[in-house]
């Protein structure tokens, strides 16, 4: 498969400025030869100059005048030798473009095959190529950066540094299980012991500071849950600055759950706004009631709103409790307040609360720093690495595995089994980026990208 030459629409489709057909392959020149007319012919023109001249069809009608690039191998995206037609914006000459490269030999490309055959060719490692995607899913600058950080490598360099690290702890530990006559051995116990350490603190902080790109990347779902008719659709609307949830001051006014984003400070939030959870009056609310506690059940975070103006809470003891991260938003805070600290403390004594008003707007953006705040569990945005939920697990069992080899090693337990933990975290960075991937990991992987990419 790699062997083919593969084409595809790199821009999006319909009408625009331009339209760019990509190529990629060892016949890249040779078959856009065949359809490109200009001075001198396509593969003699000079690599990565841009040359104006016209697209025809096999039996010489010209249908449109473009600009045309070539590049050599091991200079290009791919890596391969590869071509960039710049057609005319709209989706028919570009189309016409790709049929007449298919009948001359090129095939259209699979979805991310682009970036499959660059990561295969070593232009990028498998963490870079995922940041790829990142890129083009960005929805906020601090997540476009976080994805390119990735992308320019940094990323890598930190896995890098960490393997080889390990790789120096298990060549030194190997030494004594060589030469164990050797006195009091290689390493001691306890300089292990201090670097084994270091090597878990070290993890600690890129799976912080990943946490924060994924988030970036990602976004956090959180769900407005509560009884009716406490503000959760007026919330909503206040979040958003804009009337997107029916408000009235008739209980169970929302039936279904509505779903919005909103970006604070890079971060998008989709928050959901859910039916109000109350014993079932009829076959429609009970669905409705179903789904919010589905939304609560799916949510990284439950914001769990309260009228302050009512005072009683025994209500809010009988919902649904959550193993989830939980704000406790005590809303209507315009209105004298019947609602107690002490309450409070008594009913909800491990959460985080805040008061606001949602039809004045008092104490929103405490509420929106909240709400990031305890979504990055005290990380930081800054400096985040953009990684997805592969990665992650990858990162979390490296962590797990040193840990194990640090019981091991403390417990006198024996060096090879505490080289066999290192083993373990080494295998997981190296599937991280890509070293001896699988094809299945492969097609799973490059599968979500779209076309042309």
């Amino acid at each position: 498969m790699a062997e083919d030459t593969i084409t595809a629409l790199a821009t999006a489709w319909g009408e625009g400025g331009i339209a760019i057909v990509r190529v990629s392959g060892s016949e890249s020149a040779a078959i856009v030869d065949k359809i490109f007319r200009a001075k001198r012919r396509f593969s003699e023109q000079p690599a990565r100059c841009m040359t104006l001249g016209t697209l025809h069809t096999k039996d010489g009608t010209l249908f449109d005048e473009v600009l045309a690039v070539r590049f050599e191998r091991g200079n290009s995206y791919t890596g391969e030798e590869s071509a960039e037609i710049h057609c005319h914006g709209g989706a028919l000459s570009a189309q016409r473009c790709i049929e007449e490269l298919c009948s001359l030999g090129a095939r259209m490309a699979l979805p991310g095959e682009f970036t499959r055959r660059a990561f295969i060719n070593g232009r990028i490692d498998l963490a870079q190529a995922e940041a790829v995607a990142g890129i083009i899913k960005a929805r906020s600058d601090e997540a476009l950066t976080a994805s390119a950080r990735s992308l320019q490598g940094s990323f890598t360099e930190k896995i890098r540094g960490l393997m080889e690290r390990l790789t120096a702890l298990a060549a030194a530990l190997e030494v004594d299980l060589d030469f164990p006559e050797e006195g009091e051995g290689f390493i001691s116990k306890n300089e292990s012991a201090v670097r084994l350490d270091e090597l878990l603190a070290e993890c600690e902080e890129l799976i912080s500071r990943c946490r924060s790109g994924m988030l970036l990347r990602d976004g956090l779902r959180a769900a407005i849950i509560g009884r009716p008719n406490v503000g959760k659709s007026s919330l909503l609307n206040a979040l958003l600055a804009e009337n997107r949830a029916i408000v009235t001051a008739t209980p169970g006014t929302t039936r279904d759950s509505i779903e919005e984003t909103f970006i604070y400070r890079g971060l998008p939030v989709r928050i959901i706004d859910t039916a109000g959870i109350r014993e079932k009056t009829d076959e429609i609310e009970e669905i409705g009631v179903q789904r919010s506690l589905k939304s609560m059940d799916e949510a990284d975070i439950v914001l769990r709103v309260i009228d302050s103006s009512e005072g009683d809470l025994t209500m809010e003891a009988a919902l649904p409790a959550t193993a989830k991260r939980q704000i406790i938003i005590l809303n209507k805070s315009d209105l004298p307040a019947r609602v107690t600290e002490a309450d409070i403390a008594a009913h909800f004594p491990d959460h985080p609360r805040i008061a606001v008003s949602a039809a004045h707007g008092s104490g929103l953006d405490e509420l929106k720093e909240l709400i990031l705040k305890t979504a990055l569990s005290g990380g930081e945005l800054a400096g985040g690495y953009s990684v997805t939920a592969r990665q992650m697990e990858c990162l979390a069992r490296t962590k797990e595995a040193l840990a194990a080899a640090h019981r091991t090693l403390a417990a006198g337990i024996g060096d090879d089994l505490v080289l066999s933990c290192i083993s373990d975290a080494r295998a997981q960075l190296s599937s991280l980026l890509g070293i001896d991937a699988s094809e299945d990991l492969l097609d799973k992987i490059f599968s979500s990208f779209c076309v042309g990419k």
